[in-house]
């Protein structure tokens, strides 16, 4: 995640889709106005789970003039079109919108669109963790967003799956069981022999990681030039990747696919790289039946750290008061705390990170797992990289595609790096 102020000017023509009309003044009506006379209704818009439930319930409760809406879209990549259309047709979008750490720039890129929160909710720069915060802010210091998680990581496994192939389950013995990506491809490897199947979802996922384990300038440098092509992190990602698939230890299911969606519930594969986010997705995936299956071990290579996101208000929102005072709600230590046991994302509230509820919550989906010990331990150390504008549209749009082709043997390692290369410069253009 980028944290050095902007040093060029982008191409007004390369975000025309977001900035032609987005930001102007006028607002226009997006939403049915509540029933109830005096009643403001606030929309939140966000993608996958980010635990707010309960608490917006709560938050209404407390507020009885306050009606919440949750509009919830499964997949980012579903997500940010519609966001890109709410802010060019000045309509449309949640009075609380969350921006994840790969569009945050993108967005950032016209402050006109977003309100300043710093004029409803004061300095909250204490409470976060300060490269996190700093990222939620414009080149001219508004503060666009307020933080929510960071992605620490960890790997989830199946430990039935893993205890039905001979392998050690206790989470402790899985660790060590790969400690380095090396060890682990060795371990897929016999997986493979026992059961016929992949051990690891699918090769994107890995590359996801390391790129996070491997940190700096990703697929852009701190002037926000496109350097996939020369990038250490992305290359070495890359290679892991393709030895992944040489070794034959995934299950070639492509994320967010429907074949991935169920392989959980069937069993297709017994580990998925997991950001702290990820929990309340296979859980959902998975179902009630694997309650218990699933655990939580540490990731070839330690660490990482992989997502997270922001809480903005647009500035066609009718009610930016209202809806920045939510925002702050939603996103202050006790909400991080509990949508963290709702769903996983992990907290990037200083005081929450240091709550001993948090510190000591286990996942009872997970096996018990210590989640709150396992991913809390390392999030004060956790370091930015630099995230570009378009880094989700290139990684998403540019390598994971060469990727899935090379894993299932349609294009050749080569064929499907300069596919990704080429892919990469058309799109991460700004």
């Amino acid at each position: 995640m980028g944290v050095t102020p902007r040093r060029r000017t982008f191409a007004v023509a390369a975000i025309a889709a977001i900035t032609a009309i987005g930001g102007l003044s006028a607002c226009t009506k997006k939403n049915d106005e509540p029933s109830t006379p005096g009643e403001i209704k606030l929309v939140v818009d966000h993608f996958g789970e980010f635990g707010y439930d309960d608490l917006v319930k709560q938050y209404e409760a407390s507020h009885p003039g306050i009606k919440i809406e949750l509009r919830k879209t499964a997949q980012l990549g579903d997500y940010r079109p519609k966001l890109v259309r709410y802010l060019a047709t000045n309509k449309g979008a949640g009075d609380v919108v969350a921006l994840e750490e790969g569009i945050i720039t993108e967005f950032k890129a016209n402050a006109a669109n977003w309100v300043d929160l710093s004029q409803y909710v004061g300095d909250k720069s204490a409470d976060y963790l300060p490269w996190k915060y700093e990222i939620g802010k414009t080149a001219d210091g508004k503060l666009l967003g307020l933080p929510t998680d960071v992605g620490g990581l960890a790997m989830c496994y199946r430990k039935d799956l893993l205890e039905a192939a001979g392998f050690a389950s206790d989470r402790d013995a899985v660790s060590a069981l790969w400690p380095t990506w090396d060890k682990f491809i060795e371990v897929g490897q016999q997986y493979r022999t026992k059961t016929g199947k992949g051990l690891l979802d699918t090769v994107t996922t890995a590359f996801s990681a390391s790129l996070s384990q491997v940190g700096g300038d990703l697929f852009y440098d701190k002037d926000f030039n496109v350097v996939a092509d020369t990038s250490p992190a992305v290359k070495q990602s890359w290679d892991l990747a393709v030895k992944l698939a040489d070794a034959k230890v995934t299950a070639k299911t492509n994320t967010w696919s429907a074949e991935w969606q169920a392989g959980f519930q069937q069993g297709t594969f017994a580990a998925t790289l997991c950001p702290s986010w990820m929990l309340g997705i296979i859980e959902q995936n998975s179902g009630a039946a694997n309650k218990g299956k699933w655990d939580v071990a540490a990731v070839p290579g330690g660490g990482g750290n992989w997502g997270g996101s922001w809480l903005s208000v647009p500035t066609q929102s009718k009610h930016p008061k209202e809806a920045a005072e939510l925002a702050a709600f939603l996103t202050n230590a006790d909400s991080q705390v509990a949508a963290f046991k709702a769903k996983g994302p992990l907290p990037s509230n200083l005081k929450a990170l240091d709550n001993a509820d948090f510190q000591a919550y286990q996942n009872p989906y997970f096996n018990n797992a210590p989640v709150g010990k396992i991913f809390g331990e390392g999030a004060k150390t956790l370091k930015p990289v630099t995230i570009g504008p378009k880094h989700s549209s290139v990684k998403e749009r540019a390598f994971e595609p060469a990727l899935q082709a090379y894993e299932a043997g349609r294009l050749s390692a080569q064929a499907a790096w300069d596919q990704a290369v080429k892919d990469a410069k058309v799109q991460g253009a700004f």
